[in-house]
């Protein structure tokens, strides 16, 4: 199918098909129409995981991104993304505005995640940067195959793994952010579980395809909770789905975003950026906080 918004895109079940694999995840994350923008909406907790004792639920949070597609030279796609999360009480979900640290009983100021834009290529084949073995060389681009990891749960359902793992510099650095930063280094991890209907993704009328799943991340502490050092870290465990609108969010959370993010309520219609990690937007919007005894 193709108009004027619209590229030709592959329908036909290809596992091992580099363009079929770019169409359909463009599809399950955005609209191949232009015209249009797609919502992936997720809910769930955030977790502590410290030391010798049990996990603690530390709070909720619910927001959604909202993306367009953009298409590129030889059939690939740029994805326009814009995406927050709000951190609500675990029991009510109600939005925080404060929290109440339960290791030191200390009340900080909650920052909920505003990320624009978040964009990034989806293409065939696929561009990563890498170093040659013993890092003193620059990095160099290396291009592979898109073919992601498919299983078929049953004749009407397809799922989708998608994980990324990763090991970076930390922008909040322990000499200017003591009490937000958990060290120089970050270790973070995103675990994406997608389920589709076979249906659809053979349909070539539609243009984006429904879809639900589950979440998780693992990161140092939340830099607003102020735990610094402390050794553990922040496990975020929820459902992702896919939505018509910003409507099937929470209407309390979804009058938060209007009033505190109302951007976010629509995808970027342009490319722009940098884009930027939650760690590295905090540290350009946020001021370190006092160290105590100052």
């Amino acid at each position: 199918m193709a108009d004027g918004n619209t590229p030709t895109f592959k329908t036909e079940i290809e596992f091992f098909s580099p363009e079929w694999n770019r169409d359909s995840w463009a599809r399950i994350t955005s609209d191949l129409d232009s015209s249009k923008q797609r919502i992936g909406r997720y809910r769930g907790q955030v977790m502590g995981v410290s030391g010798d004792e049990a996990v603690r639920v530390l709070c909720g949070f619910e927001g959604f991104a909202v993306s367009r597609l953009i298409p590129l030279e030889n059939g690939n796609y740029r994805r326009l993304n814009r995406e927050t999360i709000i951190f609500t009480d675990a029991k009510t979900g109600e939005v925080l505005e404060k929290w109440t640290n339960p290791w030191t009983e200390e009340v900080v100021d909650v920052v909920h995640v505003s990320n624009d834009p978040f964009n990034y290529n989806i293409a065939t084949p696929m561009v990563f940067m890498t170093e040659d073995i013993g890092g003193d060389k620059a990095s160099k681009p290396v291009e592979v195959p898109l073919i992601l990891p498919w299983r078929k749960v049953n004749e009407e359902t397809l799922s989708l793994e998608t994980d990324l793992h990763l090991f970076y510099p930390n922008s909040l650095t322990p000499e200017k952010w003591p009490r937000e930063s958990s060290g120089p280094m970050v270790q973070a991890s995103e675990v994406f579980r997608y389920f589709v209907p076979v249906k659809e993704l053979e349909d070539p009328s539609l243009t984006t395809v429904s879809w639900h799943g589950t979440w998780s991340r693992i990161q140092p502490w939340l830099p607003w909770m102020l735990l610094g050092d402390k050794p553990g870290h922040v496990l975020y465990v929820g459902m992702m789905a896919s939505a018509d609108s910003a409507d099937e969010v929470s209407p309390n959370v979804l009058a938060y975003i209007k009033e505190h993010f109302p951007d976010f309520l629509n995808a970027p219609t342009e490319d722009y950026g940098p884009s930027l990690s939650s760690l590295e937007d905090y540290a350009r919007k946020q001021a370190p906080a006092p160290v105590k005894g100052d």
